[in-house]
Parts: structure tokens; sequence; C-alpha cells
């Protein structure tokens, strides 16, 4: 299926949008990295912007988890590492909120 063809304005509104949607992403993300917000608020928020982060770059974002730790705690809560937060069920949540209350500081 070819994508609809849009005007330059169409175009440039879109990629306005866009970018605005990435900034607050990025602005949620440096909270969360600073300890100024917690991951449950993180996790139950139901704005777009929190919805559309991939489980495994929020678990990064986290203070001590890296890379591998991060995978460890997909792999211990049954989630696949391409879900989104948006994605997840109720029991996931709670397994991944038990696994940050055990595992971060």
């Amino acid at each position: 299926m070819a994508l609809p063809q849009m005007t330059p304005e169409q175009r440039a509104a879109a990629l306005e949008k866009a970018r605005v949607v990435r900034e607050a992403r990025s602005a949620a993300m440096k909270q969360l990295a600073e300890g100024k917000m917690s991951p449950k608020d993180f996790i139950d928020n139901s704005d777009p912007v929190y919805a559309k982060v991939k489980v495994l770059a929020f678990l990064k974002k986290l203070p001590g988890v890296g890379a591998v730790k991060a995978a460890q705690a997909l792999e211990i809560c049954g989630i696949p590492d391409t879900r989104r937060l948006g994605g997840l069920g109720a029991n996931q949540k709670a397994a991944l909120l038990d696994w940050i209350a055990a595992n971060v500081k």
C-alpha cells in the first residue's frame, strides 16, 4: 500500500508534531533517570507519550540498570524486548513493578 501524498504544509505539520512528541518523550525519560518521577508513575501514566516508550529503554533509564539487567528483567517478567509500556497487560505491569522494587534502589 502506497503512502498518501501530502502537501508541503501537511508534511511540515506532521514533522512538527513528531518533533514535539519526541521532545516530550525525551523530557519524560530525563525525569525518570534523574529520579524526579517514580517508575510506577511513569508506567501508570496514560499519556501516549509514555505509552510509546519501549520497556527495554524504560528499564535502561533506571539508576543502576544497564543493558544486561534490563534484558534479564524482561526475561524474568515474560515481556518481549519489543514491547512498549502501553502494550503491557496488568500481570506484566505488576511483575515489572515487583522486579523494579526488588532490584532498583
